[in-house]
């Protein structure tokens, strides 16, 4: 039996609509239909109902009953007609030296980021109307990843809504200087949310090897090439991290109770060293679900401190127990965000016929000519000319490895993954 007091609501709604005459004529149609026609089914019964709630609520008015202007297509410009605005997945690569991270700072000119490179030709080129050039929030945008000031990515990805114009990696990149380039494209769910789907990060960290070697060693020397044996300790204590831990050590502002200093780490190991510039490099790998600001430098500089001698090897584990340990922070210089993983959304969107896996495997071969043409050229040549590592070096000395840290946390520290960076 339907519910007539329904009804009577409707009609005290319909005075103001538009569609007033319309619905209720079906209303008054219903309620004077004869006895038997009344005890229809409750399924036709409810189908009616809604039939008639979507006919009320389909005007274009507002809550507060005032007239709300739907654009139609004369009020459309003409990129608007010619191009859909779709939810899309960008694959961005960019050197960050001589940026202040990778988010924007509306109305800080002088501190000049990357999205501010990235918005800017995304309005040139005609993805994006320019008046939400300065609140990108209109468009869906958000990154999957938070880099520090000159902190580099090869496989940063960020989500926004756009005008899928002609060629339009092309027409992108035109108006992007060459350090910062976007080199892929996908059609995403309209839900998709590069930060909050994101599974997992891997970062790199590049540093030259005389890091690595004993503190009795002229660190300037360039000619200093790291032994099988000692990467194969560096490996050892780097495995120490894989798994779960506390890691309220190695960031600033989180007690040792906090559960969000607790992080997994699946994989940190570091590569073959390979000579650039008379030098020897290496490059260390970590993936782990999420990071927290000057983790990684810090996990990084623990173990060199282990390695050169100036701590002892317990320090690893006494560090994720409470007692706060001085935890040395590697430079910034070398660190790169090398790629995001979206497995849980593969699995469920991947494969469904409309939506593309955010693997980027065609992309790989520009992933790489990217790094070897400016994000590993830029750290050689910064670390020769400024020794960030080599000036870091000295001041490990000045740790006290034994007891516990004293003093004022620096600040506090947010998540790099989506809120900070490391």
């Amino acid at each position: 039996m339907p519910n007539f007091s329904f009804f009577h609501t409707l009609r005290n709604q319909c005075i103001n609509s538009a569609f007033k005459t319309k619905a209720w004529s079906q209303i008054e149609r219903f309620r004077g239909c004869c006895v038997p026609c009344r005890r229809m089914s409750e399924e036709q019964s409810n189908t009616q109902i809604k039939q008639l709630k979507r006919a009320l609520e389909s005007p274009p008015f507002d809550h507060d009953g005032e007239a709300k202007k739907l654009k139609t297509d004369d009020d459309k410009t003409a990129e608007e007609k010619k191009f859909p605005k779709r939810k899309v997945a960008l694959l961005v690569a960019y050197s960050g030296k001589g940026y202040y991270g990778m988010q924007r700072n509306p109305g800080n000119a002088q501190f000049k980021t990357i999205e501010d490179e990235i918005v800017t030709a995304l309005i040139k080129a005609g993805c994006i109307p320019e008046n939400h050039g300065d609140d990108m929030k209109k468009m869906s945008f958000q990154r999957c990843a938070r880099t520090d000031k000159g902190v580099s990515a090869a496989g940063q990805v960020v989500s926004l809504k756009l005008w899928l114009v002609d060629k339009i990696l092309q027409k992108i990149n035109t108006h992007l200087p060459p350090q910062i380039r976007v080199l892929g494209i996908k059609r995403v769910t309209g839900g998709f949310n590069s930060k909050n789907n994101c599974d997992a990060r891997t970062y790199s960290y590049m540093l030259p090897t005389v890091a690595f070697s004993l503190k009795d060693r002229d660190q300037e020397d360039t000619s200093f090439r790291m032994d099988s044996e000692t990467l194969q300790r560096v490996n050892t204590l780097f495995a120490l991290y894989k798994g779960t831990h506390n890691f309220h050590n190695f960031t600033s502002q989180k007690g040792p109770r906090d559960p969000s200093a607790k992080r997994y780490i699946t994989h940190m190991a570091c590569g073959e060293p390979f000579v650039r510039q008379g030098a020897e490099f290496a490059v260390i790998t970590v993936r782990g679900q999420s990071f927290m600001m000057h983790q990684i430098r810090k996990m990084i500089g623990l173990v060199i401190a282990v390695v050169k001698g100036y701590a002892g090897e317990e320090i690893m584990e006494r560090s994720w127990a409470e007692e706060k340990v001085d935890v040395p922070k590697a430079p910034g210089l070398g660190l790169v965000l090398e790629r995001v993983h979206f497995d849980r959304y593969n699995k469920r969107f991947g494969g469904d016929g409309l939506h593309e896996t955010l693997e980027w495997t065609q992309e790989e071969d520009a992933i790489a000519a990217f790094k070897d043409a400016h994000i590993y050229p830029s750290i050689v040549e910064t670390e020769c000319q400024d020794k960030s590592m080599v000036s870091w070096m000295t001041t490990l000395p000045i740790h006290d490895f034994e007891a516990t840290a004293a003093g004022k946390q620096e600040r506090k520290d947010e998540d790099e993954d989506g809120s900070a960076s490391d």
